[in-house]
C-alpha cells in the first residue's frame, strides 16, 4: 500500500511539475532543485526525485552536473510537434477508420456530443472541460488505430501541445472550429473510409498548427 501511495503521488507530481513547465511558470534555463521543489510543493524528496528522473525522459528538465535546468518546450519544438504529427496522424486515422468497432464509434460519439455541449456553452469556465475532452477524442482515435507505438508517440505529442497551449481553448470560434474538424474524423471513421479519415486527420492537425500560429504572431 506504502509503494502504491507513493507512485500516486510521484504521478501527481510528475503531472504539476510538467503542466507548470509547459504553461511558463518555471522558464526555460531556470535552475531548479530537488530539495527547493519538495519545500515548494509540501512533499517529501523521494516523489520529487520520481517525477525529476521521468521529466528529464521527457526531455523537459536537463541535470547539468550542477543542478537541474528547465528545458521545457520552445516555439519551435511545437512547431516540430505539429510537423511530426501532421505525417503520422493521418495514418492513424485510416488504420483506426479500418478496424474501428460500434462501441467505439458510440465512446467517440459520447465524447463528441461532450464535447459540443462545453464547446456551445462557452466561457472561460467550461475551457477545461473543452480541453480534455478534444484530449479524450484524439486518445480513442490513437487507441482505435491498434497500434501501440502509433498510439504512444501521438499520445505524448498531443499532450505536450494541449498544455503549451491551454490559454487558447477559451476562445469560441477556434473551438466550433475544431470540434466541426473532429466531426469530420468521426463521420469518416463510421463510415470505414480510410482515406477520408487520413485527410481529416491530417487537415485538423494542419489546421491547428495554423491557429496556434495566428496567435503567436498576433501576440508577437
Amino acid at each position: 500500500m506504502k509503494e502504491h501511495k507513493s507512485i500516486s503521488i510521484a504521478d501527481q507530481i510528475f503531472e504539476q511539475l510538467e503542466r507548470d513547465i509547459l504553461a511558463g511558470k518555471y522558464q526555460r534555463g531556470e535552475a531548479l532543485s530537488e530539495l527547493g521543489l519538495a519545500k515548494q510543493l509540501g512533499v517529501s524528496r523521494t516523489p520529487i526525485r520520481e517525477a525529476i528522473r521521468r521529466l528529464e525522459q521527457e526531455n523537459i528538465l536537463q541535470e547539468t552536473g550542477r543542478g537541474l535546468l528547465v528545458v521545457g518546450i520552445s516555439w519551435e519544438d511545437m512547431m516540430d510537434m505539429y510537423e511530426i504529427r501532421m505525417q503520422i496522424e493521418g495514418l492513424a486515422a485510416r488504420r483506426a477508420a479500418e478496424r474501428i468497432t460500434d462501441a467505439e464509434l458510440a465512446a467517440m460519439r459520447d465524447t463528441l456530443d461532450l464535447q459540443r455541449y462545453y464547446v456551445e456553452k462557452g466561457g472561460e469556465s467550461n475551457s477545461a472541460q473543452i480541453k480534455n475532452l478534444d484530449s479524450q477524442f484524439h486518445e480513442q482515435l490513437y487507441q482505435n488505430s491498434g497500434s501501440k507505438a502509433y498510439c504512444d508517440t501521438l499520445l505524448s505529442l498531443h499532450k505536450k501541445i494541449t498544455k503549451f497551449r491551454m490559454a487558447s481553448v477559451s476562445k469560441k470560434s477556434r473551438a466550433l472550429q475544431s470540434l466541426a474538424e473532429h466531426e469530420t474524423i468521426y463521420q469518416a471513421l463510421a463510415a470505414h473510409d480510410g482515406e477520408a479519415a487520413a485527410r481529416a486527420a491530417t487537415e485538423h492537425v494542419r489546421q491547428a498548427r495554423e491557429r496556434i500560429r495566428t496567435i503567436e504572431t498576433k501576440e508577437n
